[in-house]
């Protein structure tokens, strides 16, 4: 703004502010007002935050999700305020400029911000923070990209892997608080409790260590790594995408989303392979022996693999739903591996889930979602947790117990309100957690002792809260 526009815009107003007054003394206020108005102005130019060009456009977006978590494992109950990581807190920037008719160049910048973990806080740790890195901030994504309308786009950078989320597509508000596959988010970081003796592991055994180790589910996608990544266009509601990551690892996917007359559907199937030398939490067994136990590994590409698929249908008239999603870890090297050499340990991991239910817009405040849901965890054993002489999950209390076998079901229901003029969803959901924890003991560092059962207490679960999206 120059300031021979303010002058005039200013002079206007004064006109119709001070019409019938002398004109000495409007000339004056005028001439005074302009010039704090120019003033003004300058500030406020100062403060505002500009685009570094006016070739490519900005768009900052975030949300803000924290929540109440309620816990009781079968002896003690607290609640915690957390940051709810099943769509945690954040902020970012994205923007993008045509080229052309059909080409079109972009980024996106995105940082999570954690103040409390929902998936690592547990009954000793009420931030989740024994990894600092845990809480605070966290870059989600940073990358470019590069599109053609008929040929699709090539991203490079920190993202999302092919396979993210191919095992939770979902068309409702459940997304946003209470997924119902990657079931960790929601309070998995609390200890194991030992329905024996009463007493709490000091292994260091949480619930999200029964899932695969690391929480992760089998089929489940890979984000916060450097990939360079392309997606496909649409061909009749079918796209395809395609990374290969840094970590050492490769994935594909192919998704679909359309609609039947009154039923809307998203549904994807995905695959995902480790490569030698990999750095992700995929399989640990293919990646941490020579860490664990000193020894030299030969592995070879097809050591890890994991299969994974979901769908989502809707149907709008009557706001039926229903989600369900499952996935296949297999881990070849684990039997190779020092801990499980010469045993017939189980090198498959599965889960099935699925969450049903009705989300319609009863009245005009926004859609109300009421569901319910279940989730089933089957796995083998793990390379990384031990339960060590004295812990109050070791079935003689002495000598040190390798997980052998683990099993995880979860039944939950739910509801939640959104309110549409405030971009805003209150949510209320709870679980109860039950689950097999089977050990082998160690003769030295081998796991090819007796078997036997370590007896865990429930757990429950309740949680609510509210995003707000901006």
């Amino acid at each position: 703004m120059t300031r021979r526009s303010t002058a005039t815009g200013c002079a206007r107003l004064l006109a119709v502010i001070l019409a019938g007054a002398p004109s000495a003394t409007a000339a004056d206020l005028g001439s005074a007002c302009c010039a704090d108005l120019d003033a003004r102005i300058a500030k406020l130019e100062e403060m505002v935050a500009h685009r570094g060009n006016d070739k490519v456009s900005l768009e900052v977006y975030g949300l803000v999700n924290q929540a109440l978590l309620g816990w009781y494992d079968g002896k003690e109950a607290d609640v915690y305020e957390v940051t709810n990581d099943n769509q945690r807190t954040r902020i970012g920037f994205k923007g993008k400029a045509k080229i052309g008719k059909a080409w079109e160049a972009g980024y996106r910048i995105e940082v999570g911000i954690r103040s409390a973990n929902s998936k690592r806080v547990n009954q000793l740790n009420f931030k989740g923070d024994d990894n600092p890195d845990d809480v605070g901030f966290d870059l989600r994504d940073a990358y470019w990209y590069l599109k053609e309308k008929h040929r699709g786009a090539v991203i490079v950078g920190i993202t999302n892997a092919a396979i993210d989320k191919i095992t939770e597509i979902n068309l409702t508000q459940t997304e946003s608080f209470a997924k119902y596959s990657d079931v960790e988010d929601t309070g998995l970081g609390m200890l194991l409790r030992s329905a024996v003796n009463g007493r709490l592991t000091d292994s260091g055994i949480s619930w999200r260590r029964l899932i695969g180790d690391s929480g992760d589910q089998p089929g489940e996608g890979e984000r916060g790594f450097n990939i360079v990544k392309y997606e496909s266009p649409a061909l009749h509601g079918f796209f395809l995408s395609a990374s290969l990551g840094a970590a050492e690892f490769w994935d594909v996917a192919l998704r679909y989303k359309g609609e039947f007359g009154d039923f809307k559907l998203e549904a994807g199937v995905g695959y995902l392979e480790l490569l030698e030398g990999a750095q992700i939490t995929v399989c640990a067994a293919a990646q941490d022996d020579e860490v664990l136990f000193g020894g030299i590994i030969e592995q070879e590409t097809s050591d890890c693999r994991s299969y994974g698929g979901s769908f989502s249908v809707l149907h709008e008239k009557s706001g039926l739903f229903l989600n369900f999603g499952t996935g296949l870890k297999v881990d070849d090297f684990i039997r190779d591996t020092t801990r499980f050499s010469g045993t017939d340990v189980d090198e498959e991991q599965f889960f099935w889930a699925a969450q049903g239910g009705i989300e319609k817009k009863f009245f005009d405040l926004g859609k109300t979602t009421i569901y319910g849901e279940y989730y089933n965890y089957d796995g083998g054993g793990g390379t990384r947790r031990t339960v060590r002489a004295g812990d109050a999950l070791n079935p003689t209390g002495v000598g040190n117990w390798a997980e052998w076998y683990t099993d995880v079901d979860l039944w939950g229901v739910g509801l939640a309100q959104g309110i549409d003029r405030a971009a805003m969803l209150l949510y209320l959901s709870y679980r109860h957690v039950e689950g097999e924890l089977q050990l082998r003991q160690l003769n030295g560092a081998v796991a090819n002792g007796p078997i036997a059962d370590a007896p865990i207490d429930d757990l429950d679960l309740l949680m609510t809260g509210a995003m707000i999206k901006f």
